[in-house]
């Protein structure tokens, strides 16, 4: 189905948030838990024990003490997303909960390439080591915030704080840096700043420019790939397993049915019902259309029946 993108007009104003775990154990941690801000980038991350709803909750709220709350914050159907507490918490701050689409991760894409983009950094970080991951976290999430994002147009660093991160290896000319503005007198300091909040209004502008022309760039590199199938009220369609990969291609069908199709949402969404009743929403893009025969059986090899080595 053809990618819609998700509409984004100040920055912190909507939110992904995704959990990775298990890990090995890291000094009792074993998950890392990610939000990520959908327009600058900025991502924020915790490595944690557990992952139910009450840390959820307390990694948040901490959030919103320092950038305050979004409109709106993107997540899974995970229960450590979905619960009664989590849902108490955005009535209170008055955040929408959007949850994406089952079976369908592109919906949190910008979350899915954050976490592959932290793992990569993780990875190089830790080395040999790896017990010692959550040590190397928040520098991992020093080079994350400081890398430069073609989205945006400069580093998630500068877009929110509006200036360049002073990294380690500059640090023989901090001296220098702090010197020389702590000898500049008020009308020269004055001056500076106007300057350096008007280069941050013109940043974000552009960073709001940006962002939309980048996405339409990846749609239309996406629509291009895929082939347009079109389905109506009453089809009989096949539905892709993602989750069946215990057995290889040749063994076991990935695509399960017949169901109908008894409705047709906006964004590529249908609603599916089966001769036993079921009914559910799925994604379109995880359908195609049945012509008729039946499916492939599940056929697990007797080991015992296999001719010897002679």
């Amino acid at each position: 189905m053809p990618q819609n993108s998700i509409q984004i007009f100040e920055i912190f104003d909507v939110s992904g948030i995704d959990c990775m775990g298990p890990f090995p154990s890291s000094k009792g941690n074993k998950y890392i838990l990610v939000a990520i801000d959908y327009l600058s980038k900025w991502v924020e991350a915790k490595a944690l024990p557990t992952n139910d709803a009450r840390v959820v909750v307390k990694f948040l709220k901490s959030l919103f003490s320092r950038f305050g709350t979004p409109k709106a914050i993107i997540s899974d159907r995970r229960t450590h997303f979905c619960n009664d507490q989590f849902s108490r918490v955005m009535a209170k701050y008055g955040v929408t909960h959007r949850l994406s689409t089952a079976y369908h991760p592109q919906t949190s894409g910008q979350v899915e390439v954050t976490n592959r983009g932290l793992k990569r950094i993780l990875e190089r970080t830790v080395g040999e080591n790896r017990a010692l991951w959550s040590d190397k976290l928040e520098d991992t999430l020093w080079a994350f915030r400081t890398a430069y994002k073609t989205s945006i147009g400069c580093t998630p660093y500068r877009l929110v704080y509006g200036k360049a991160c002073h990294l380690p290896l500059e640090i023989e000319h901090k001296a220098y840096w702090a010197l020389k503005h702590i000898n500049f007198d008020l009308k020269t300091t004055a001056d500076h700043r106007k300057l350096q909040l008007n280069e941050l209004n013109e940043l974000r502008d552009q960073a709001y420019e940006n962002s939309p022309i980048y996405k339409e760039r990846t749609k239309k590199l996406h629509d291009d790939k895929i082939k347009n199938r079109i389905f109506n009220v009453g089809d009989q369609v096949l539905l892709f397993n993602s989750r069946l990969k215990i057995f290889s291609g040749k063994l076991k069908s990935r695509w399960s049915g017949p169901f109908t199709i008894v409705v047709i949402y906006p964004y590529g969404t249908a609603k599916l019902i089966h001769p036993d009743d079921c009914n559910f929403k799925v994604n379109c893009h995880r359908l195609k259309h049945y012509h008729g025969g039946d499916l492939p059986p599940l056929e697990i090899p007797d080991v015992t029946t296999f001719p010897k080595d002679k």
